[in-house]
């Protein structure tokens, strides 16, 4: 492990456009869980399958269960940012981190202070009427949550349906997002994935776009991508962002 963090040290020193590309991992330290880990969503009972309830036909169809998982399962409020975030803010703000790819949805890195965030799957931070577009704020809609008996279906004040600003299975990343992420990730000369299995797609196949000198990849668990990179490394990041001293770069 020293050496390795040697590495991924000696690689902060000397890059000025860096790009981070992170999944569920970096979150499950602040206690947000994950879908396909040990303990994730995919490994727990329920009605239907997660990727059935989050798809958008079952949220036209079924928007009481679809909500009901959906502030049960997807909604942490009391989460906070952990120490990869907070170092990520700061290798930001040294001006050698150029942006932060996200495929998590709970607004973590902005929370931290993280301003070049790229959420390609959205943020539930988000919300708007799906038939006149007015935007709510999370708070908003929570504290109307809590005034209700029943479970809790968001309508707007025009009557049409409030939808999370989040991509569900069946629906398209926004192309704005996309074309933003292509661009940070062409002009990166060394790319940081973390905390991700690299097996959702679209978001994974956006790393083909990286031909910059260092590709470094910190997850918990082998990925298909292992053989592709210059470093890997079999931790938490965590194990890793604790130990790397943004002062000293």
């Amino acid at each position: 492990m020293k050496n390795t963090l040697d590495r991924v040290i000696e690689v902060l020193e000397h890059s000025n456009h860096m790009v981070f590309f992170g999944g569920a991992g970096v979150s499950t330290e602040s206690g947000i869980p994950d879908f396909r880990g040990v303990d994730g969503l995919y490994h727990q009972q329920f009605k239907y399958e997660p990727e059935t309830i989050l798809s958008h036909h079952f949220f036209m169809k079924n928007k009481e269960e679809f909500f009901q998982f959906y502030w049960n399962k997807m909604i942490c409020v009391e989460a906070k940012p952990n120490i990869t975030h907070k170092k990520l803010a700061q290798l930001e703000k040294t001006g050698r981190l150029m942006a932060i790819i996200t495929q998590n949805i709970d607004g973590l890195h902005q929370m931290a202070g993280s301003e070049h965030v790229e959420e390609l799957h959205g943020c539930v931070n988000r919300n708007y009427c799906t038939s006149c577009g007015k935007p709510y704020s999370l708070e908003e809609l929570l504290k109307r949550k809590e005034a209700s008996e029943t479970i809790y279906v968001p309508y707007c004040d025009c009557g049409g349906v409030i939808k999370p600003d989040v991509v569900l299975y069946e629906e398209g990343l926004n192309q704005e997002v996309v074309e933003q992420t292509i661009q940070y990730l062409s002009k990166a000369d060394t790319l940081i994935i973390g905390g991700t299995s690299l097996s959702v797609y679209p978001a994974a196949g956006f790393i083909r776009y990286f031909s910059g000198k260092e590709l470094i990849l910190i997850n918990k668990t082998k990925t298909p991508c292992d053989n592709q990179t210059d470093l890997v490394i079999n931790c938490g990041l965590g194990e890793v962002f604790s130990k790397v001293m943004v002062d000293n770069l």
